[in-house]
């Protein structure tokens, strides 16, 4: 079995089974995944827009309502990234931690140049993440990690990338899912891809399925340059880039040209900086690998108002015992 096949296997098994052992993180390639034996604390990043869609900041825990199922969950975590602050929880709970994933794919060399100045830019634009993730990918996947004191070397590694070969965007992204894991914070996926794959050993299905298990929020930029507009491989493109962010409660931009980006990293970081962290503790411990939906509402209930955030997950599920086999 080749290394990536052999990640990938172990990506679907921990999808519906808990995995318990991984190598060093630090190391830069493909290591056997990690997924938490027990998910007690469900997260939900919320950011509310008024009617304007400017972002609203001001509100307490008291304003919001969080449903699983139906059913009203009690708040056990509450925190605000724009005041770094977690009540009933820690710093960490509401802390940064950033995923960057670059295509270099064969469909990117168009427009691989203005995707690494994308990538150089925002890195330069975001506050320092607590961990930072970069995952390069064409049909081999490179993955770094990075805590924030050691980022600075990064941006002639981005710029010294070179273009070509097949695209293996499904498993990249779970690649990056098994590494996040279980670990506390908020975990933020940037992908610079056009949405092709040509050569995942997973499907978008099993893609999507790993992506409702993860708490990570993904905010795709698209770049089309590559692909004809109007083509078919376009429009599945942005719909997979758009499926993402919708699971997540991420969003989709997409530059055209140099002069665009400005604006995007402007939106996306207000929006880093405009996030609601709410927790809470499921009365439902069963792992059933069922999928439970999510609400949330504010108590005073305004129009002007909408949230953005996953709008559910879904539940580990273990083996069955021998006895039941």
């Amino acid at each position: 079995m080749a290394p990536r096949r052999l990640v990938v296997a172990l990506l679907l098994a921990a999808a519906v089974a808990t995995v318990a052992s991984a190598s060093d993180p630090q190391q830069e390639g493909q290591s056997r995944p990690t997924f938490p034996s027990e998910s007690e604390l469900v997260n939900v990043n919320v950011v509310v827009l008024d009617a304007k869609g400017k972002l609203v900041t001001g509100l307490t825990r008291d304003d919001f309502v969080v449903y699983e199922d139906d059913q009203r969950m009690a708040l056990t975590l509450f925190g605000r990234a724009f005041t770094d602050q977690a009540e009933a929880g820690t710093d960490d709970d509401v802390a940064l931690d950033l995923g960057l994933m670059l295509d270099t794919s064969e469909s990117m060399i168009k427009p691989l140049k203005l995707s690494q100045q994308a990538a150089s830019r925002f890195l330069e634009s975001i506050p320092r993440a607590r961990e930072l993730y970069t995952i390069f990918f064409s049909e081999e996947i490179r993955v770094s990690r990075y805590d924030s004191e050691s980022q600075q070397g990064l941006y002639d590694r981005i710029h010294g990338l070179r273009g070509g070969g097949n695209t293996a965007l499904y498993d990249a992204v779970a690649v990056y899912l098994s590494r996040v894991q279980g670990q506390s914070g908020r975990k933020v996926l940037v992908i610079f891809s056009d949405g092709e794959d040509s050569i995942s050993e997973l499907t978008f299905g099993e893609l999507l399925r790993l992506v409702r298990s993860s708490p990570v929020t993904i905010y795709p930029i698209a770049f089309m340059e590559g692909l004809r507009p109007g083509s078919g491989r376009a429009g599945r493109g942005m719909a997979v880039l758009r499926e993402l962010a919708a699971l997540t409660g991420g969003q989709v931009f997409s530059p055209n040209v140099s002069r665009d980006l400005a604006d995007i990293y402007k939106k996306l970081l207000e929006e880093l900086g405009a996030q609601y962290v709410l927790g809470y503790t499921s009365p439902d411990q069963a792992r059933d690998g069922r999928y439970r939906r999510l609400r949330v509402e504010l108590k005073a209930k305004r129009k002007d108002l909408r949230l953005r955030y996953r709008p559910g997950y879904l539940v580990p599920q273990d083996e069955p015992a021998e006895e039941d086999k």
